[in-house]
């Protein structure tokens, strides 16, 4: 059967005129804003970093695509919304992404950026948390006072029958369960899980050696662990005490809980019965569940309204007020949310699609490096602007994505970018923050 690609496309015309498109301009672009990631990404020196530390098992005489224009080409690509390995068909084609990857031939196909990434393991797996730690602490010109450090697991939808597939009762479907930790807006850790386990399963592991990598560098900054209550696991917290470590930790709810609670809650419900407004009062009081070695600080949010009681806990060896830990500190863990819903939503950490675990765990890692790169240029580039606080989808859709016409010749690269391109002025600021210091 012959197959058919229809050449042009047919629009509603314009003045009388015919309005016709056609996949034939040649060398035009619609990532012109891939420039501003290759200079985001030489002041960081991301994918060299990676590249150092990644073993490439090939004969390198016959590689046609050496291992550091691999990762650049995977980095950017996803940097510019193309989540799957097939888009790099065509892709390899674009002169843009070409010159921001240092090559002036075509790059690598889907096939071989498969091959690539199933060669993943674990040693690789370590080696790029390790980098992702190393550019959390060269962002800090001198040593901070405090660190807080925000855990937090979420679910990963599986493809098919993958390594580690699982069923999660709460999630209601198949799924990975990967547990990412914050610093802020920056990232720190990725990891994949089987959704079978705990919900803070390792969480306790990972804290120590974010901790002791931490104060290596800055032996006197204070650290704070943040986190729902799926990680209140009394251990962990007897380690923080230990090592001089704050927690603020959510806590279930329980029976035995909301009985020393009660007269916090039924106060709070008089409150609401005789003034009909909703009612939120802060408490504390000591508590230890039957499992644990002592009775810690519990702040009680203690709150009524029309819809019913609403109570909250907090476990924390702080001392600040009940009010102020829970609005202003605790509440504000809800940013590593949105970080979360950046890297599911806008950079593609759920498309892990391999069959093998590895290769699953690498392609998260690869989305969350692609986070590192746009975070860097929100920090970095947009501070002080319209978009400093803007998710990576916006600054994708208003810095990245620029029509330009390309030329190339032995002498000069030129991006011609397009005239009615609203954000000129602010694209101009951003170059010029991000040169070499």
């Amino acid at each position: 059967m012959t197959e058919c690609t229809q050449e042009s496309f047919a629009f509603p015309p314009c003045q009388r005129r015919r309005v016709e498109a056609q996949f034939a301009g040649g060398d035009i672009t619609s990532d012109g804003g891939v420039l501003l990631l290759q200079q985001v990404d030489q002041r960081l020196g991301l994918s060299r970093a990676i590249a150092d530390v990644i073993d490439d098992p090939r004969r390198q005489a016959s590689c046609q695509h050496d291992l550091l224009s691999l990762l650049r080409q995977r980095l950017y690509g996803l940097a510019l919304g193309y989540e799957d390995l097939n888009d790099h068909q065509t892709l390899r084609k674009d002169l843009a992404l070409q010159t921001a990857v240092k090559r002036d031939t075509e790059l690598a196909s889907a096939s071989t950026l498969c091959r690539w990434e199933n060669r993943a393991d674990r040693v690789a797996a370590w080696r790029l948390h390790e980098v992702l730690v190393d550019q959390f602490i060269a962002s800090f010109r001198r040593a901070p006072k405090r660190l807080i450090l925000d855990f937090d697991a979420t679910d990963d939808a599986v493809h098919g029958q993958q390594e580690g597939r699982f069923f999660h009762g709460y999630y209601d479907h198949y799924c990975f369960l990967p547990l990412y930790v914050f610093c802020g807006k920056q990232l720190l850790v990725s990891y994949l899980r089987p959704s079978k386990i705990d919900g803070a399963k390792h969480a306790w592991a990972i804290l120590a050696l974010l901790v002791k990598r931490l104060r290596q560098t800055w032996p006197k900054v204070r650290i704070l662990l943040r986190a729902d209550s799926g990680f209140c696991r009394w251990k962990m917290l007897r380690w923080c005490e230990r090592h001089r470590v704050d927690y603020l930790v959510g806590i279930p709810r329980n029976d035995r809980l909301a009985a020393q609670a009660k007269a916090f809650i039924d106060k709070a419900e008089q409150r609401f019965q005789r003034t009909g407004q909703k009612q939120r009062r802060f408490h504390e009081m000591y508590y230890a569940a039957g499992t644990w070695d002592k009775r810690r600080r519990i702040i009680v949010k203690a709150e009524h309204a029309a819809q019913g009681s609403n109570p909250r806990y907090l476990v924390t060896n702080l001392k600040a007020q009940p009010k102020y830990l829970y609005d202003q500190v605790y509440c504000a863990r809800g940013e590593a949310e949105n970080r979360i819903k950046e890297q599911q939503l806008d950079l593609f950490a759920d498309r892990t699609s391999c069959h093998a675990w590895w290769p699953n765990q690498f392609r998260l890692l690869l989305s969350s490096l692609a986070y590192t790169l746009l975070e860097a240029l929100r920090r970095l580039g947009l501070d002080g602007t319209e978009l400093a606080n803007a998710y990576v989808g916006t600054i994708r859709l208003k810095l990245l994505k620029i029509g330009a016409v390309i030329t190339r010749n032995t002498r000069r690269i030129r991006f011609l970018l397009s005239s009615a391109y609203p954000y000129q002025d602010l694209f101009a600021l951003v170059t010029a923050k991000l040169q070499p210091t």
